[in-house]
């Protein structure tokens, strides 16, 4: 999924010339956790230095590395999926919250959605960017031990136990969204109330810019090579609002002249073939959001329509139709414009 450490979906949304500095609004940026972030803030006063909010937000996203990274092998996460036996584990209580998330996604997508995927994503190659395209034998072998009921999620002893010992769990597709609202839940126990933070692509909105604007955020055309605008995004909720997006178009590759999405199917073991090519969600909450865009891209763009209007989610689909883009967007989207 996305091209950093925590492999999950693809980076495309980015700021618009809307977002350049302005008077009293300030910016932070950095590297972490094998990307970039990039936050704008609007001031009220310097009691609190550019120094001390950079320092909070690298702290930040360092603890939240050493839990769910699937690139280092100290991590939390990676010490779990080591752990091959069905015994209850002990958890924190960030995974067992992210768990107990994408299993009402996993649900609510007809089993699309799925954090036990790993195993896949390694046998393709996504993981280490090492690209192939295995037997079939080789995944039928993998198929029976993947999916989220054989993962049991206990939230009141924060502990997890595998139904099957072989199981392995990758939050890659919800990570960077719930990395995201820590960072903006810790800007605002600093006191910021106005900010935009943005890590690898995903984005996190509230308040208004300096000069009483909302804030825009553009939406990339889901063409492979090339970057190119296709639409303005126009922040109005000033509570907040999380900015998420996942597509096929920059995370795959080419064999015998076929393409490969990292997006995959966890029923077949193999990549969605649909003609959905982006979804961008805005929800309130960016933990949700990320699990969400991932899930509805899964599932192609006929039942992402379905499911967006099901659950009164804020969607902007990009498809491919006879070899031209569409668009769909849901009723609480088009609302909220």
């Amino acid at each position: 999924m996305k091209l950093i450490w925590w492999f999950t979906v693809l980076l495309v949304i980015f700021a618009l010339q809307g977002c350049q500095e302005l008077p009293g609004e300030l910016e932070v940026s950095g590297e972490a956790q094998g990307t970039t972030y990039h936050i704008k803030l609007v001031m009220d006063s310097k009691s609190t230095s550019l120094e001390q909010i950079q320092g909070q937000v690298t702290a930040t996203l360092a603890g939240i590395d050493s839990k769910l990274s699937n690139y280092r092998n100290d991590s939390e996460i990676s010490l779990i999926n080591q752990q091959e036996n069905t015994d209850w584990l002990t958890v924190s209580q960030e995974i067992a919250d992210l768990l107990v998330i994408a299993h009402m996604v996993y649900e609510r997508s007809n089993g699309c959605y799925d954090l036990t995927v790993k195993p896949l994503f390694d046998l393709w190659g996504f993981s280490r960017h090492e690209n192939r395209v295995p037997a079939q034998d080789e995944i039928n072998a993998l198929l029976p031990h993947l999916g989220m009921p054989l993962l049991e999620v206990d939230t009141i002893n924060q502990r997890i136990r595998k139904k099957d010992p072989k199981l392995k769990i990758d939050l890659s597709s919800i990570a960077q969204g719930y990395s995201v609202g820590r960072v903006a839940r810790r800007l605002e126990e600093m006191g910021i109330k106005s900010y935009m933070v943005e890590i690898g692509g995903e984005m996190m909105v509230k308040g208004r810019k300096s000069n009483g604007n909302n804030w825009r955020v553009g939406i990339e055309t889901p063409t492979p090579f090339i970057r190119k605008l296709h639409k303005v995004i126009d922040v109005k909720e000033y509570d907040g609002t999380a900015i998420m997006t996942a597509g096929t178009y920059r995370n795959f590759f080419e064999e015998n002249g076929q393409a490969y999405s990292h997006i995959l199917n966890p029923k077949t073991g193999r990549p969605v073939t649909h003609h959905l090519h982006s979804v961008t969600v805005l929800h309130d909450d960016p933990t949700w959001a990320d699990a969400w865009d991932t899930a509805l891209l899964c599932v192609g763009e006929q039942e992402a329509a379905r499911i967006a209007e099901a659950e009164k989610l804020k969607v902007f689909l990009i498809y491919d139709d006879d070899n031209k883009l569409k668009e769909y967007i849901s009723k609480a989207f088009a609302a909220s414009q």
